[in-house]
């Protein structure tokens, strides 16, 4: 039996209708036109002898459960075909090339600054391309091939995700500056029972940080809930109602001009992982594992 025979340019055609789901969006992106697209699926899966896409008349594309496996192999292809190339192109001159690095909303401000410095130092010759989002958004990402890694909580990761743990975030609560507690530097929850919450309202976070109070036998009584982190320190600042949080700036002044003051749990309260993702089974380009281990250097304690 001899062994199939496909081209590069047939597996470039899948993925971006793959991706798309889409013959027409696949080929207004290559810049070729819609039968040319048609016609080179149609002959990749006549070479492999199975079916990658379903067509539905006027209703785009569907993968089939071979298309789905088969097209994170052709991501993870298509991504070292080219580093190969950059390899050639530029051997003995470092990484080089595209790094799409995900990141988590409410980590983006405190981490990706100082981490994307010191990766354009150490690698000036690769472009990284960020994309913020909430816990869903990122993981979609991922399998999409939208993002090659992600920094993200290690909290609701899938099997098909592998991860590695860089750092750890406690949580805290947050105060007023004239809160009656705000001259402490601890606090219990239980201390914060019948107060009035700010939750920070994010998939997942919100889940994480009730439950975080219900386990110390404390029900939140929550009077306001936004997506914003800095609307979630400023409502507090300015008195209604406390808040738990992660990350924790190294200033307590608001965007609003008023003070908000963090104070330590004396809690048993297991910190959040923060930990950079991919895909398992999927090899990782040698930027994505460059990116990778500085993270873990970064953040050592």
């Amino acid at each position: 039996m001899s062994e199939p025979s496909f081209t590069l340019v047939q597996l470039r055609y899948f993925e971006a209708a793959a991706r798309h789901l889409s013959m027409t969006a696949a080929a207004r992106e290559l810049v070729v036109s819609q039968s040319a697209v048609s016609t080179a699926i149609a002959q990749l899966e006549r070479e492999l002898g199975v079916q990658l896409l379903l067509r539905h008349h006027a209703r785009g594309l569907s993968l089939t459960t071979v298309g789905q496996a088969f097209h994170q192999r052709v991501l993870d292809f298509l991504a070292h075909g080219a580093e190969l190339v950059e390899a050639a192109r530029h051997a003995g001159a470092g990484l080089v090339g595209p790094l799409a690095v995900g990141c988590f909303a409410t980590l983006a401000p405190f981490r990706l600054p100082g981490l994307l410095a010191e990766f354009e130092r150490r690698h000036p010759k690769v472009v990284v391309a960020v994309r913020e989002g909430e816990h869903s958004a990122l993981k979609a990402a991922l399998r999409s091939g939208e993002c090659e890694v992600a920094l993200l909580y290690g909290y609701d990761l899938d099997d098909d995700i592998d991860r590695v743990v860089v750092d750890t975030a406690p949580p805290y609560a947050l105060v007023a500056a004239d809160h009656r507690l705000a001259a402490r530097e601890t606090v219990s929850l239980a201390e914060l029972a019948d107060e009035p919450m700010v939750l920070l309202d994010l998939p997942h976070s919100r889940e994480y940080l009730q439950s975080v109070l219900l386990d110390a036998g404390v029900v939140p009584v929550i009077r306001h809930r936004t997506t914003g982190y800095e609307t979630v320190r400023a409502l507090v600042a300015h008195g209604h109602g406390f808040a738990l949080l992660n990350q924790r700036p190294p200033v307590d002044m608001t965007y609003a001009g008023a003070r908000a003051v963090p104070l330590a749990l004396t809690d048993d309260v297991a910190a959040l992982e923060i930990v950079v993702a991919w895909m398992r089974g999927v090899r990782v380009t040698r930027r994505a594992q460059e990116f990778r281990e500085l993270c873990r250097r970064l953040y050592a304690h």
